[in-house]
């Protein structure tokens, strides 16, 4: 295993696929079994060693790539703002193994777009309030562009996510549509498919139109 410190507050592991097996596990372990890739992971952060001076406290920023030859994982270690609530992150200070349903979803979903070009896209966005949706919605509706859109509940917030087919809008056109989001809400870390499991959800599509009819 490679690592590199990048600064004071990230950090790149790369493990090829030896690697993987060397430390008992398998390709298999990484892709479908949470158990065993919670165990690698910290395996990996337990080799970081007190010479790099990283500790996992706060939360934790991660972007896994995969590789043909093994995966690339980086960790960046975030500042809460003053005043704010570990609730407003998507991994909380209070319990950092928190950590493993988003980064191992993660991987998942690099793996299968190294598999074939994948021009759907995902954008998560988290809500503290409802009311926050509403004006965005008044906005949002009367727009052409094609996208979709689902509203969830997940542990006192709200998440939308919006879905892109980049077969039918362009990059930019995308970019702007999420700039418009996030004057209202925050993007999200936290993977779509942990919200559509242990979420609720409200608006299974055309969130913003439904928002728009029926509080505006």
């Amino acid at each position: 295993m490679e690592i590199e410190r990048i600064n004071e507050n990230t950090v790149k592991f790369y493990l090829s696929y030896g690697d993987i097996e060397d430390r008992g596990f398998s390709k298999e372990d990484v892709w479908y079994n949470r158990d065993k890739s919670e165990e690698l992971f910290w395996d990996m952060m337990d080799e970081l060693g007190d010479d790099t001076e990283f500790e996992v406290e706060g939360p934790l920023w991660i972007q896994v790539n995969a590789m043909n030859e093994g995966i690339e994982v980086i960790v960046t270690r975030a500042h809460l703002p003053k005043n704010a609530e570990s609730s407003q992150f998507p991994f909380g200070i209070e319990d950092p193994e928190e950590l493993f349903d988003p980064i191992f979803d993660a991987i998942n979903e690099t793996e299968e777009d190294s598999e074939e070009e994948v021009q759907v896209n995902d954008k998560l966005f988290v809500f503290r309030d409802f009311d926050e949706l509403i004006p965005l919605a008044s906005q949002m509706a009367s727009l052409e562009d094609p996208f979709e859109t689902q509203l969830y509940a997940f542990e006192g917030r709200y998440y939308l996510n919006l879905r892109f087919d980049y077969t039918l809008i362009d990059t930019k056109r995308a970019k702007d549509i999420i700039s418009m989001i996030t004057e209202y809400g925050i993007l999200s870390k936290m993977s779509i498919h942990r919200i559509e499991e242990y979420g609720t959800a409200v608006m299974e599509s055309d969130a913003f139109a439904q928002i728009d009819k029926y509080f505006s």
